[in-house]
């Protein structure tokens, strides 16, 4: 047996108590959905598996269906067993966390069932002496208004003896009217700094590791402007469809459902300035500046700046798979994209004229999301090519989902004595899995924590918000004036609509294969 088999290493215990919040009560509404199901207490169970959550910790689950706290709990264990990262279940540890889960049972529009809530959290917290409250809205978009304005007049919004917290899931509005309303809303009863709007994306490991990279190394920093990068893709691809989720796609599409949200977060971390402090309002300031001083694409002119797409049936991992317009709740005629393939400019001192390429789309060949770096060529040719090409320019790409690492491609030198010099691109790869070999923890785990913790670094603030919309808002109204493009336009399992190609190659450039 080593030592630190039997002593726990002192800077282990160090990070853990850095990481562990004062006792509260999350209080999860809509807690017969999908998402509590699958990612919200599947990912306390692992957070109290390593310790993370404090002692005096409850959940509260609020819906509208009728069942018993032993039933919901019940319930969430099947949750757990199916969903947790951590396999098998720990019985013992489930019983000690599942003792503090319970039920209340009511709709959200019901005042008194907003009694009801207040009259169990008391007696909740008379038992643990912990008065802080974390409310979780993880119902759909249409109750959050209502849920917020019920918290306040049930006077649940803050306590005198603790603190209270609200997360607000995307999707945040569905345009800039909706969204501002939505936080007009809020605001009505809550403080912006009790606010916490989550974007899951921001909770993955390598998302955040985009700041680390940047920041903490002295490498790259130097050359991440205009001199020396040519352009910028983000791809955001997935190989599944719409998953039942056809009514809320019809009214939705891939630009409120990824682009305004989780691409356009992916573009302000890669293309931010340092933040004087890696505090929270000072990260978020230099985002908000970013999504300020992306040019503006003007309803007139969204028709060149944009490719839209719709997958029509194909083949995906040898299987045949239906068409857009053939899911469940999808109109026949549905002119909603599933593809979009857009091109912006940052108009700031650091990244003045370079372009920024941002594609995503559903029923795609692969899952894959990463921000590819694609650098200049140097300024002279020495080394020419036997074809009279020019050498493969210098990529850095990030991969965020499925296999998170960081890959340079530079020139090399193929070995042999031969008279003509031979160059080939290789590549340094970064792997998370190889190079820590252990798991990243699922998202969710990382912002559950840190709203508890009152770190609202990887949450977005209204400013934020609203200038997302600010941009997208024009592209979606120019849209709705021509005549929408003759849908569909690409096969399930290929990479997108022609048009996406022709689009990137009347820059000079074309998208990179994955």
């Amino acid at each position: 047996m080593t030592i630190e088999e039997t002593v726990e290493n002192p800077l282990r215990v160090g990070m853990r108590s850095q990481r562990t919040p004062e006792p509260n009560t999350l209080v999860i509404f809509g807690a017969s959905g999908d998402l509590t199901q699958r990612k919200l207490v599947p990912a306390l169970y692992d957070l109290s598996l390593e310790g993370s959550l404090p002692g005096g910790f409850s959940v509260v689950g609020m819906a509208r269906r009728p069942k018993t706290h032993s039933e919901f709990r019940s319930e969430m264990k099947g949750a757990v067993v199916q969903h947790s990262r951590t396999k098998p279940l720990q019985p013992s540890a489930w019983d000690a966390f599942a003792a503090n889960i319970y039920y209340c049972q009511a709709e959200f529009n019901d005042p008194g069932g907003y009694v009801q809530l207040a009259n169990m959290l008391q007696k909740i917290e008379s038992e643990t002496g912990c008065h802080n409250r974390l409310y979780y809205l993880a119902t759909p978009p249409r109750y959050y208004s209502e849920i917020a304005k019920q918290l306040g007049e049930a006077g649940l919004t803050a306590s005198d003896d603790g603190w209270t917290r609200i997360i607000v899931e995307k999707p945040f509005g569905r345009d800039l009217a909706s969204a501002a309303e939505l936080n007009r809303t809020l605001l009505s009863v809550f403080s912006e700094d009790q606010i916490y709007r989550i974007d899951h994306y921001l909770g993955k490991d390598t998302v955040q590791n985009i700041l680390v990279f940047r920041f903490a190394n002295g490498i790259f920093e130097p050359i991440w402007d205009r001199r020396y990068i040519d352009h910028v893709q983000i791809t955001m691809a997935e190989s599944i469809g719409i998953e039942g989720r056809g009514g809320y796609y019809e009214r939705a599409g891939v630009i409120r459902d990824i682009i305004q949200n989780h691409a356009l977060q992916l573009l302000s971390l890669a293309a931010m300035e340092p933040p004087a402090t890696f505090e929270p309002d000072a990260v978020r300031d230099e985002k908000v500046k970013v999504l300020r001083a992306v040019r503006p694409i003007p309803p007139e002119d969204a028709q060149e700046s944009t490719v839209r797409g719709q997958y029509g049936p194909g083949v995906i991992s040898g299987q045949q798979v239906a068409g857009y317009r053939e899911e469940d709740k999808v109109a026949a005629g549905s002119a909603t994209e599933t593809y979009l393939a857009l091109r912006l400019f940052i108009d700031n001192w650091r990244w003045a004229g370079v372009p920024f390429y941002i594609r995503s789309g559903k029923r795609l060949p692969k899952r894959v999301t990463e921000i590819a770096i694609m650098f200049r060529q140097p300024p002279l040719a020495l080394f020419p090519t036997t074809d009279g090409s020019r050498i493969e320019p210098n990529v850095l790409s990030i991969t965020i989902q499925p296999d998170e690492g960081i890959s340079l491609k530079f020139g090399s030198k193929v070995p042999g004595t031969g008279a003509a010099l031979s160059i080939r691109p290789v590549e340094m790869d970064f792997r998370y899995g190889t190079s820590f070999g252990v798991a990243a923890p699922d998202a969710y785990e990382r912002l559950l924590l840190d709203s508890m913790l009152g770190d609202a670094t990887l949450f977005t603030r209204r400013d934020e918000v609203e200038a997302a919309w600010a941009f997208v808002n024009p592209i979606t109204e120019g849209w709705t004036n021509p005549e929408p493009p003759s849908f569909p336009n690409y096969e399930a399992g290929t990479w997108g609509p022609d048009e996406a190609d022709e689009f990137i190659q009347r820059d000079g450039r074309k998208w990179r294969r994955l």
